[in-house]
């Protein structure tokens, strides 16, 4: 019997996990984890290496960097500066693949809606930001003490308002300001409710802004922009029917003791559910502090030592 159910999430690392528990085995993809216990946080580095294995995932051919970090939205300033140091260290690390980001104009884009709290990720950590590019059209790389890139921004905002296809109006501003690389920021759609709030991805792959909550747009990547577009995201908001679906499989192992797994024939009447995505109440606060710290990571991977 066809479930009609279909797990969404823009997260590499569930998509492996979701494609190894179906399958057993993840041919054209290797997964890298590795432990910090000192910050009870995991890194997992999932590889697509081929079409195949793309098509498999639903996901592009490239390098998935994910940060799993449970202390991600919890207001503490000392643990913030670590996760931002360690956030700057992956963004470097697939940055400095393109040769040195001194040497480089690198523009970043906030993704998302302003209006729409748990969609405000990219916009908020656009304010944070430290841009440089008008100051070096201005004085030259003497206004700095050391060498810094070009780094401009920009919040494009979304069709709904504007009318226009967010990738189109980024593609604009890059053909017109020729930047060397671009940086997209956005919120994502998780399949778990443990992973929001908690794990941050960046990729090489670019994106497609909505896709995760079915809401397709053009995407914004090399292909589209002519350049190497690096991604970074964190999962602010779930699908209601895994939420459904996760309590009806707890209950259907912990107070049935059925064994084997959850039958999938059931997961046909959660297909009202699929439209809608949830959030927590603190989401304001969860915003604001974690937009900062990637803001601040961003900085921190850009500039060095200087903010």
């Amino acid at each position: 019997m066809e479930s009609n159910y279909e797990v969404r999430t823009d997260l590499a690392l569930e998509a492996s996990e979701s494609l190894k528990t179906k399958e057993g085995h993840l041919t054209g993809i290797t997964v890298q984890e590795e432990k910090l216990p000192d910050m009870d946080a995991v890194i997992t580095k999932v590889h697509i290496e081929t079409k195949n294995a793309a098509k498999r995932m639903g996901k592009p051919v490239g390098t998935y960097i994910t940060m799993e970090v449970p202390g991600l939205a919890e207001d503490d300033t000392g643990f913030h500066e670590k996760i931002s140091n360690l956030l700057a260290e992956q963004i470097k690390e697939l940055l400095e693949k393109n040769g040195s980001v001194a040497e480089k104009s690198i523009m970043i884009v906030g993704l998302g809606n302003r209006a729409v709290t748990a969609d405000a990720l990219g916009p908020k950590v656009i304010d944070h930001l430290s841009v440089t590019r008008h100051i070096l059209n201005v004085y030259g790389k003497e206004a700095y003490s050391q060498a810094v890139p070009s780094i401009s921004a920009m919040e494009p905002g979304v069709m709904a308002k504007t009318g226009i296809e967010t990738s189109e109006m980024v593609a604009g501003v890059v053909n017109k300001t020729k930047p060397d690389i671009l940086i997209v920021i956005d919120a994502l759609a998780a399949r778990s409710t443990k992973r929001l709030y908690t794990t941050i991805q960046i990729s090489n792959t670019g994106i497609s802004p909505g896709s995760g909550v079915g809401n397709h747009r053009n995407a914004i990547n090399e292909e589209a922009m002519g350049i190497p577009v690096l991604a970074i995201g964190i999962p602010t908001v779930v699908d209601a029917a895994t939420i459904v679906g996760d309590a009806c499989e707890a209950w259907w192992h912990e107070s049935l003791k059925e064994p084997g797994p959850f039958p999938e024939e059931v997961r046909k009447y959660f297909k009202d559910l699929k439209n809608m995505y949830v959030t927590t109440k603190e989401i304001d606060e969860i915003i604001e502090c974690i937009s900062y710290t990637v803001s601040e990571a961003l900085n921190s991977a850009l500039h060095g030592t200087i903010i």
